[in-house]
């Protein structure tokens, strides 16, 4: 009976805080996070544009988009909004775990559940750390990804088994990538588009885009993942680089800027698929 009446309390609890976290409000603020989201990979496909052809600015990735926005007209204005709304994105989709973590009672449905959870809660950190890192560069304390990583990974190699942890983590970011491009190559991405309230004429264009998209952040995951396993295997901390490093060595090799170009297009691509989502969201990654 005790354990019964502490389990009503519980769903409860769950159900009130399901309410905030549905809140019309706070959907809304998501969607500019979405919005956010999107224009961040605009930015970065036009910083690895550049790259591709010897047009150094700033850093391929989220921190050299954020840098780009604080260096334009209203930047601060802009990073707090871009802050506001990604941590918002988190709140709501970290959200749906509350949906779902009753199954986690059911031994029949744990690890189905157990999946999803991680899923949506993988996402949600995603979007807080981009929301934190844009209210850092909001308030003028900014830092490149890459010099960030290299100096971890070399404060991490210098202790005992330290190899076998930057090694581990780069298998964690391979998986990442592969997994990102599974998704790519079967569409699974779609799950995240509320299809029923979108025009069927559009559906087509908003999977193509998605499809080319994941694909190519699949690609670049991966490779950032194969860098710091390099990193790891040979104590050299120079390959050790983030998203920006990543794009640097498709750069590099042959036919190298056509490559980064292609890769570019993929991410400009995604930010149109993070448009259609904030217009037609859907958090749960199982519908």
């Amino acid at each position: 009976m005790a354990g019964r009446s502490l389990l009503d309390r519980a769903h409860g609890i769950v159900d009130r805080a399901r309410e905030v976290t549905d809140h019309p409000v706070l959907t809304h603020v998501a969607r500019v996070g979405l919005i956010a989201y999107g224009a961040m990979h605009f930015l970065i496909a036009y910083l690895a544009i550049r790259l591709a052809w010897g047009l150094r600015g700033a850093d391929a990735d989220q921190t050299g988009a954020l840098q780009t926005v604080a260096d334009g007209p209203g930047g601060a204005v802009l990073l707090w909004a871009i802050g506001v709304g990604m941590l918002a994105l988190s709140l709501w989709q970290a959200g749906e775990v509350l949906l779902w973590w009753h199954g986690l009672l059911d031994p029949a449905h744990r690890t189905r559940t157990a999946l999803v959870c991680a899923k949506c809660l993988a996402k949600a950190l995603v979007y807080a750390v981009l929301g934190i890192t844009a209210l850092l560069f909001a308030v003028g304390l900014e830092y490149e990804a890459d010099e960030r990583l290299r100096d971890l990974t070399d404060d991490t190699l210098g202790i005992p088994g330290g190899a076998v942890l930057v090694a581990a983590v780069a298998t964690g970011v391979i998986a990442v990538g592969l997994y990102t491009l599974v998704r790519g190559f079967t569409g699974g991405f779609m799950k995240d588009i509320d299809l029923p309230a979108a025009p069927d004429r559009w559906e087509p264009l908003i999977e193509t885009l998605g499809r080319i998209g994941y694909v190519a952040k699949g690609i670049a995951f991966a490779l950032v993942g194969a860098l710091l396993w390099r990193a790891a295997t040979s104590a050299d901390v120079s390959t050790a680089t983030g998203l920006d490093g990543a794009l640097a060595s498709i750069a590099g090799v042959a036919a190298g800027p056509w490559l980064l170009t292609a890769v570019a297009v993929g991410f400009a691509a995604f930010g149109l698929y993070a448009l259609a989502r904030a217009r037609y969201p859907d958090r749960d990654p199982s519908s």
